[in-house]
């Protein structure tokens, strides 16, 4: 099924006119002045990441309690309504954080956005690692299948929202930059 999928899309895409951007951008590079030691991309990172995990930490423990301890998971319009908080969260955290950093002439938002509101997968393996402790584990094998489908699942939330923030930094940078009237 996949393989007609790929031809589908190709198809639509090679369709679609390409991305125009509402400014025209010169091709040197300006030079970035000092930034504020708040605007490190790690320490932006690392912030970007609490607040989306703050908001689906609670049901996280529900879901790694009905994938690890045999427990029924029955709250699935629930976990709807946290996963759009935690993408809700996820644009608003990078677009804030995207704000601060066009406000400092860092132009350097691309991969920062979509790293920003990713960190989020960090704390969801760190919040893992302290979950095994609930679990009785006395094997090497254990820890490897644990920690091996943790660090996949945390994958997949990196790409998720780290796919949220960038898309929304995209739409917030095209929306301020069209509005500028250049003459």
């Amino acid at each position: 099924i996949s393989v007609p999928l790929v031809f589908l899309g190709a198809y639509f895409g090679y369709k679609k006119d390409p991305l125009e951007f509402p400014v025209v951008t010169s091709n040197i590079p300006r030079q970035i002045p000092e930034q504020p030691w708040y605007l490190n991309p790690v320490i932006t990172c690392l912030l970007g990441g609490i607040l989306p995990f703050g908001a689906c930490f609670v049901e996280m423990f529900f879901i790694m309690s009905s994938v690890w301890m045999d427990q029924y998971y029955y709250v699935f319009g629930f976990l709807l309504l946290v996963f759009v908080i935690l993408t809700v969260t996820c644009a608003e955290i990078t677009i804030v954080l995207n704000y601060f950093q066009l406000c400092a002439e860092d132009y350097r938002w691309w991969w920062r956005s979509f790293m920003t509101s990713g960190s989020t997968a960090l704390y969801v393996f760190l919040y893992s690692a302290v979950y095994f402790s609930r679990l009785e584990s006395n094997m090497f094998v254990t820890y490897l299948l644990y920690f091996g489908y943790m660090a996949v699942i945390s994958l997949g939330v990196f790409l998720v929202t780290g796919t949220v923030g960038f898309f929304s930094a995209l739409y917030f940078n095209y929306q301020i930059y069209g509005s500028i009237k250049v003459d």
